[in-house]
């Protein structure tokens, strides 16, 4: 395979690679790749678009269709995935933009809203969880979710659970043949958690050992888009970010901020954060 049959990062669509392998094959390109520059990969304006109008066409996976972004350091193993499952009418599968760090995925996985999210662990900028945490308000978008599926070459019981820990739907490592990963993106779209045997056991595990947290009815007071905003407060956030981070209008942040100050009896934004804070909401 070569970088010229992949996709170009961040553009919305891309030409599926002419030298894909069997689905028999694992994902090749590791072994070979070196960590790409933070310069490759920043969102195309008209992905989403461009998806939304590709997805009429093609017939692959029985008709359903899933649009993709690829996040991973690596360009080789980007193209390999591409050639692999970006065949659209055989898999079902369009990949919508791809991106190389921790702020090119974030600015394309804003800009393509994908319905799934191949992300690796290890990645410039904060890594895989670092990803995860400011696309926060995507994955809890309730008519349009951002699901994410870890693909990583780790199979460290703490990269597992970190991911898991930050809202990724399953881990698959990189010896995952292509149909496998067609497969698991259509089952992280439906919902479901999705992992490499043995990887799942490090979950239960960890789960398993942690005590079930303590009701906090203070919290509960409060509606999930209030809940969202109080986060992003504590984390220090200005009132027009936060609206553009939710895609709602400055307004609404007032008035949401204003709901929480009074159901939690706080006078202003900084008593807010020490609040957030002692509950690790942050």
């Amino acid at each position: 395979m070569s970088d010229a049959n992949g996709p170009t990062e961040a553009k919305g669509t891309a030409e599926p690679g002419s030298s894909a392998t069997t689905d028999e094959a694992p994902l090749s390109g590791e072994s070979a790749a070196a960590p790409e520059s933070a310069a490759a990969g920043s969102a195309a304006a008209g992905s989403a678009a461009a998806g939304s109008a590709a997805a009429g066409s093609g017939s692959g996976a029985g008709g359903r269709r899933a649009r993709v972004v690829l996040v991973d350091d690596h360009r080789m193993f980007r193209t390999g995935v591409q050639a692999e499952i970006g065949e659209t009418d055989r898999t079902g599968v369009e990949v919508v933009g791809e991106a190389a760090d921790v702020d090119q995925a974030v600015t394309v996985i804003t800009a393509t809203r994908p319905e799934v999210v191949l992300l690796d662990v290890h990645l410039p900028g904060g890594g895989g969880v670092e990803v995860l945490r400011r696309c926060a308000p995507l994955m809890a978008d309730a008519e349009q979710p951002v699901r994410f599926l870890a693909l990583s070459v780790s199979d460290a019981a703490e990269d597992v659970i970190g991911v898991i820990r930050g809202g990724a739907r399953g881990y698959v490592t990189k010896t995952i043949t292509g149909t496998d990963l067609v497969d698991s993106i259509f089952r992280v779209q439906d919902g479901d958690a999705v992992f490499s045997p043995r990887l799942a056991g490090f979950v239960l595990d960890a789960f398993a050992s942690t005590d079930a947290p303590p009701v906090d009815e203070d919290l509960d007071r409060l509606t999930q888009r209030e809940r969202e905003v109080l986060r992003l407060i504590a984390r220090g956030y200005a009132y027009k970010e936060i609206a553009k981070q939710l895609f709602i209008s400055v307004k609404t942040v007032e008035s949401h901020v204003s709901a929480v100050l009074r159901k939690l009896q706080l006078s202003n934004r900084h008593e807010l954060t020490r609040w957030a804070t002692a509950r690790r909401l942050v």
